[in-house]
């Protein structure tokens, strides 16, 4: 009896621990992820990889890439190197390391593999299990290449101006820099230049908070992180920019700041009704003038984003039709209430006057990207003119036109008001540059958009020449 017992008992142990060896072998090894590189590397690169494991317990990690044969080593648990290793959760380990030319000099142009291969203990230490995870990249080395073709780039002091250049490969990315902005530069078959596909064309602009010692240079980076900057003949033109003063009475107060704030309710802290003290009216347009102007600029700037590839308008830019001027670009107002200074800010744009009502046409050919109240600005319409190039329109008292709607130069969009933060009825014009306001006057200027644009199309070196 004892030996059946004992025999039974072995039997039942074997089968146990042949059943736990087999579920153990049949355990899931670490999860690996390769967060970096992702296609590509170049003459610097990042490893990136994340192991989780139970417990973070992992008994090998090596990490290496591949090219024709070759293997070259990125990480290695028993020898880290340069690498930074540490545990974020209880599971997930994180590796990172930069890698480069000189760490890895034989890596040359071509495809490679990003291998990543690590090991965990199972049945107390009995078994391992092991997981590889791994990547395909192209070895990008060489730099883009960048030759500016245009000339003579004049660029007045919150101005715009436009470069033609070519860049290779194709799939870089590529414009102006000018100081911290940058421009990009766009296909230049979207300007009517076809037959070479490596042709590019910029707008950039010297901003009007911009120093005149600001550098501008050409730059490119491709998808590996290679960079190349490229300079070129140009010559800066200073502006004198004028400055104002704006009184701010309690009649304007009581007209517009409740208006805005009913639009905008997480500006006031309290609801501004008729009881509302004129102190009260003041700081809360303190607040608009200051708080709401930020984030509207940040929703123009962002429009940007929205631009068509392509070139939309024809010709010069249009004004106001028999409008008087009643306020600059870049006019450094002060605000003025009771004879005190209160506030201080930079109008972007040209306040345009005509009669109450005026049919307010659009400047160009484009596409309507805004059209809704927006701050300070009241009913706004923005038209996008492509390649970064927009407009917009404020105070409207009415909109005409639809999100998306195209519109033809001279079109009417809407009427002129005094919507938003306004004195009186007027169109508030504005041109953007990649979301950046510049100056109109070149834009409504033939001779400007003669010299400064259309001649150097012309002249560029397109097979095809300019097709628009």
């Amino acid at each position: 009896m004892i030996r059946i017992f004992v025999l039974l008992t072995v039997t039942v142990a074997v089968g146990l621990g042949t059943g736990l060896w087999v579920s153990a072998g049949r355990a899931a090894g670490p999860s690996i992820e390769i967060a970096q590189p992702t296609r590509f590397v170049g003459r610097s690169a990042v490893f990136e990889a994340t192991v989780e494991a139970p417990n973070g317990d992992v008994t090998r990690i090596d990490a290496v890439v591949e090219q024709d044969g070759a293997s070259y080593p990125l990480f290695s648990l028993s020898s880290p190197a340069d690498a930074e290793f540490h545990q974020e959760t209880t599971d997930l380990l994180r590796i990172t390391r930069v890698f480069d030319r000189e760490s890895h000099p034989d890596l040359h142009p071509g495809s490679a593999r990003v291998l990543v291969s690590a090991t965990r203990p199972v049945l107390f230490g009995l078994r391992e299990r092991t997981t590889e995870t791994a990547i395909v990249v192209e070895v990008r080395l060489d730099p883009p290449r960048l030759s500016p073709l245009s000339n003579f780039h004049y660029i007045n002091h919150g101005g715009s101006e436009l470069i033609v250049y070519r860049v290779t490969p194709d799939d870089v990315d590529s414009g102006v820099q000018v100081g911290n902005r940058f421009y990009p530069g766009y296909a230049a078959s979207g300007a009517g230049l076809t037959g070479d596909t490596s042709l590019r064309v910029a707008f950039f602009a010297l901003l009007h908070d911009q120093d005149l010692l600001t550098p501008i240079t050409l730059y490119a980076r491709d998808p590996a992180g290679n960079e190349a900057h490229a300079d070129f003949e140009h010559r800066i033109f200073p502006r004198s920019f004028r400055r104002s003063r704006l009184a701010v009475s309690p009649g304007f107060l009581r007209r517009v700041v409740p208006s805005i704030a009913a639009r905008a309710p997480d500006l006031a802290d309290e609801n501004i009704n008729g009881s509302a003290t004129d102190k009260d009216l003041l700081d809360l347009y303190l607040f608009i003038n200051g708080e709401l102007r930020r984030r509207n600029s940040e929703t123009i700037t962002a429009l940007a984003a929205e631009t068509a590839t392509q070139w939309l308008w024809d010709g010069p830019f249009r004004q106001l039709t028999n409008s008087q001027v009643e306020s600059a670009f870049a006019d450094h107002r002060t605000y003025v209430y009771n004879g005190e200074e209160v506030d201080q800010q930079m109008h972007l744009g040209f306040d345009l006057a005509s009669t109450a009502n005026a049919p307010i046409r659009a400047a160009n050919r484009g596409i309507i990207v805004y059209a809704d109240y927006l701050g300070i600005f009241g009913n706004c319409v923005v038209i996008d003119h492509g390649m970064g190039l927009q407009s917009l329109y404020g105070h409207l008292s009415s909109i005409e036109v639809a999100l998306g709607a195209e519109v033809e130069h001279d079109q009417q969009i809407g009427l002129s008001g005094q919507t938003g933060l306004a004195g009186g009825d007027h169109l508030h014009f504005s041109m953007l540059l990649e979301g950046h306001p510049v100056t109109p006057l070149e834009w409504w200027d033939p001779h400007w958009i003669e010299d400064r644009v259309l001649r150097k199309l012309r002249e560029a070196p397109s097979p095809s020449g300019r097709s628009k």
